[in-house]
């Protein structure tokens, strides 16, 4: 049976949620709007602002929900995990109140499955009461994510590893404590035994960011929060790898799924506050003698956002509800592989088209930075990057589905309307006949 039902214990979860972070997190969007000034744990003012909301958060017991029953989580499930984040997603700061901002999320379900007791007294006990923050150091300059032609390497010497080589665009590593650093063990190997993961604290000799890279919608183009690191000889302990030698590619692919999942529902709360803002635009505005709602393009285009949204909202929690189906044990694992790399290829293409129309009915003052739209649209390109390139999940995902389609029997397509008649005539060689055979014989 299909149910698109709430239970009301957690509808009223998320009522709670949805009027806080209209009233709370999106105030502290204004109030707090530096570039990655949501991770800075030397902004007083922010910090002496947030502590309070993030007790308020954890006193309704929604404090970084992202965690199963078996991680010493609330364990949700992904599907209201997904509601949950389509709320969070209408603001910037949301997540760092609520305990799920990226990439922590990520890492500290890593942490979580994989590391030592010491481990996770030392940084997930700290991370998840968001004391702290993290960095997940993976792609590298020469190659982007293709763990094919990553060079930086970590060698054994002794009681420690050293580790060598350059990482890129490695998130918010200015501000974090630690990095999860994915580098190369045994080079011999194939491409998924290749590497290991290494907690790495960033008060490490050797740890040296070349420059903190901007993206579009930033607004300083010198201090963006995407690290180019140079790991010069950086020495870690042995005990500091993060689960088995070579099974970095593993660890790395843990955090993943649900990771996609929570900014595909992040991104329909950006989106639904996008056709607000086109909505109140379109009751309030007049031109050419009416009100712009009732011109047929900006109906045109309100009514394209709002199909193309919620075609998008119920692929994402239709792969939230596999999710929570496998981990149930009802489906097979790797069932929910093509959605989540469907949430991916549409969630960028959904969000510019949204956010694009928002900003066109808003004119002058849409592209204007007195209004959100126009950040948000700069930054667009960042969610077809983030978690993999749009491409790749596109490659990935038609290369796995034609692997199932078997090739046409003969010349011409099966669907081939000549061809399937004379099949079908020659099963049913007196279907046509103006009078049935046997009528014919009783006659």
């Amino acid at each position: 049976m299909i149910d698109f039902s709430v239970e009301p214990e957690f509808q009223a979860k998320l009522d709670w949620m949805e009027g806080f972070v209209r009233e709370e997190c999106e105030t502290m969007d204004i109030l707090f709007p530096e570039q990655g000034a949501q991770f800075d744990p030397g902004y007083k003012a922010a910090k002496r602002h947030l502590k309070p909301l993030q007790e308020r958060v954890k006193a309704q017991g929604l404090w970084a929900c992202h965690l199963g029953p078996h991680l010493g989580g609330p364990g949700y499930g992904q599907v209201k995990l997904g509601l949950m984040n389509e709320i969070i997603g209408r603001s910037s700061w949301a997540p760092v109140v609520f305990g799920t901002a990226a990439p922590d999320t990520g890492n500290a379900e890593i942490l979580a499955l994989f590391g030592t007791p010491e481990q996770k007294q030392r940084f997930l006990g700290p991370l998840m009461a968001g004391d702290i923050v993290s960095c997940f150091s993976m792609t590298e300059p020469q190659g982007g994510a293709d763990p094919d032609v990553f060079t930086c390497a970590a060698t054994q010497d002794g009681e420690e590893w050293v580790i060598e080589g350059e990482k890129w665009f490695s998130s918010n590593a200015k501000f974090a404590s630690f990095l999860l650093v994915i580098a190369v063990t045994d080079p011999e190997k194939p491409v998924t035994e290749r590497m290991s993961m290494f907690i790495v604290p960033t008060d490490t000799p050797g740890i040296d960011i070349l420059r903190n890279v901007a993206i579009a919608g930033d607004t300083d183009s010198e201090d963006g929060h995407h690290a180019h690191i140079h790991y010069n000889q950086v020495r870690v302990p042995l005990d500091h790898m993060l689960g088995e030698r070579g099974g970095g590619f593993k660890v790395a692919q843990a955090r993943l799924g649900g990771g996609r999942i929570h900014h595909a529902m992040r991104t329909v709360g950006m989106c639904n506050r996008a056709i607000e803002m086109m909505l109140e635009r379109a009751v309030s505005r007049h031109t050419k003698g009416k009100m712009l709602g009732e011109h047929q393009m900006v109906q045109s285009k309100i009514a394209d956002s709002l199909v193309e949204l919620e075609q998008f909202r119920c692929l994402v929690l239709k792969t939230a509800w596999i999710i929570d189906e496998i981990e149930a044990g009802r489906m097979k694992h790797g069932a929910s592989r093509k959605y989540i790399g469907m949430c991916k290829i549409a969630m960028a293409s959904v969000y510019a088209n949204i956010v694009g129309r928002a900003l066109e009915i808003h004119g002058s003052l849409g592209i204007s930075l007195d209004m959100p739209l126009a950040k948000w649209y700069g930054g667009n390109m960042a969610l077809a990057f983030a978690d993999g390139p749009t491409d790749a999940h596109k490659s990935q995902l038609a290369r796995a589905t034609l692997k199932r389609v078997k090739p046409a029997p003969g010349m011409f397509p099966s669907e081939h309307i000549p061809t399937r008649r004379a099949a079908a005539l020659a099963r049913y060689p007196h279907a046509r006949d103006a009078v049935a055979p046997e009528t014919e014989a009783a006659e």
